[in-house]
């Protein structure tokens, strides 16, 4: 029996019921193609074990899925033959690919790579995507009005939406993202909800965080200990930066997808010197590195600009990369940045970030420096190399000269 015979469905989660219109069923049913057919399906399904009444429309997507070494020849030739007839109907931005163009060249990669995610990058734009290639959204593009209902896949960019950005959005897979963008639609449902947007656990912060680093770790604790949503107290305020550092280190850990400032209800978790050292020693497991890396998520202009200004008069010991959105490659060099982190030693790459790159390999590498939690946590599981986290004060002080 086709899911279009029925106007409910039951779901398994809450034992309610989803409740499709009649536009929704019959593409469901596959009047309107078998590619929104698929979305719809995908859709449904997730409804149903969430527990959704609905599917509610969203204005923008955010997808994952992008870097050939994420997806693989399987997700490649999906979205090839995909791209064929699909058309996504809301605003659809793409997460970083595998490599940045215009330095390809020089990595040495293999051709088959350098192919396949060229054909990635190919399929997303003739859907329609925004070839951003960019993990920091919040950062590159006018945020919509607190309350609106959005689609994100990466996950620091979801849960920066929902904590600071005051939009709604669950921790959305490849998948569901990819059918939101295709349907404008998705399901209501977790943090789509009032209800589950208050935080039942509270992380008490007994020393506040000194640096982008410390506030990284505190993320990494947070999406360890907590569930959908947590608060944390004891800070007199986040700048963005710490809210960036915060919001990657808890998407790298869980699934908590937001957290509030201030007292929560129901438990209460300490967060202190013993905790940050526990997290710090999970993740840090070299002294030092054979190279820096810088962008996980990408630096945005504010980051670029603090490092530029640390930089003045010195210069990297070591191969340093760093890894930004192309949307600032502009007024990096109208304002000078690219020219004093050239001066540096430093490697610009737009259109890709740390995680997951191919562009640093065990075969080469041992291990690297870098300031970032999330960066450390992926560079030591997929890329198989040590890791050694300073911050980017420390960095500066101790690898530049």
């Amino acid at each position: 029996m086709s899911y279009a015979a029925h106007k409910y469905y039951i779901c398994s989660k809450k034992g309610t019921a989803l409740e499709l219109t009649k536009e929704e069923e019959a593409a469901l049913d596959g009047k309107q193609g078998e590619t929104l057919a698929m979305a719809y399906r995908i859709l449904v399904a997730i409804g149903k074990a969430t527990g959704a009444d609905k599917l509610i429309p969203v204005e923008w997507a955010h997808l994952s899925g992008v870097n050939y070494n994420t997806i693989g020849d399987a997700g490649e030739q999906f979205l090839s033959h995909l791209s064929q007839d699909a058309k996504f109907k809301i605003k659809t931005t793409v997460n970083p690919m595998g490599f940045d163009s215009d330095s390809v060249s020089r990595f040495g990669l293999d051709e088959e790579f350098i192919q396949k995610q060229q054909s990635i990058r190919k399929s997303y734009e003739k859907m329609g995507a925004i070839p951003s290639f960019s993990c920091i959204p919040y950062e590159i593009f006018e945020m919509p009005k607190g309350g609106t209902q959005v689609s994100f896949a990466e996950s620091n960019a979801a849960i920066y939406a929902n904590s600071v950005s005051s939009l709604k959005t669950n921790k959305e897979s490849a998948f569901s993202a990819l059918a939101s963008a295709l349907t404008g639609k998705s399901p209501h449902s977790d943090l789509r909800e009032e209800e589950n947007r208050k935080p039942k656990l509270t992380i008490r912060m007994k020393a506040e965080p000194a640096d982008e680093l410390a506030y990284g770790l505190l993320g990494y604790f947070a999406g360890k200990v907590a569930d959908s949503s947590v608060a944390i107290s004891g800070s007199k305020g986040l700048d963005r930066r710490s809210c960036k550092s915060l919001c990657a280190g808890m998407g790298t850990s869980g699934s908590c997808g937001m957290f509030t400032l201030g007292e929560g209800e129901g438990e209460k978790v300490d967060f202190d010197r013993k905790e940050l050292a526990s997290v710090r020693d999970e993740l840090n497991t070299a002294e030092s590195g054979d190279i820096i890396t810088l962008g996980s998520p990408q630096l945005g202009l504010e980051e670029i600009s603090d490092l530029a200004s640390r930089l003045k008069g010195r210069s990297f010991r070591k191969r340093c990369m760093i890894f930004c959105p192309r949307a600032i490659q502009g007024q990096m060099r109208d304002l000078g940045y690219t020219k004093e982190l050239t001066r540096a030693g430093g490697e610009i790459l737009y259109d890709c970030c740390t995680c997951l790159t191919p562009l640093v390999d065990k075969e080469d590498v041992d291990s690297v420096i870098t300031n970032s939690v999330k960066g450390a946590y992926y560079l030591r599981t997929s890329n198989g190399v040590g890791v050694s986290l300073k911050s980017l004060k420390q960095i500066v002080e101790e690898e530049t000269a």
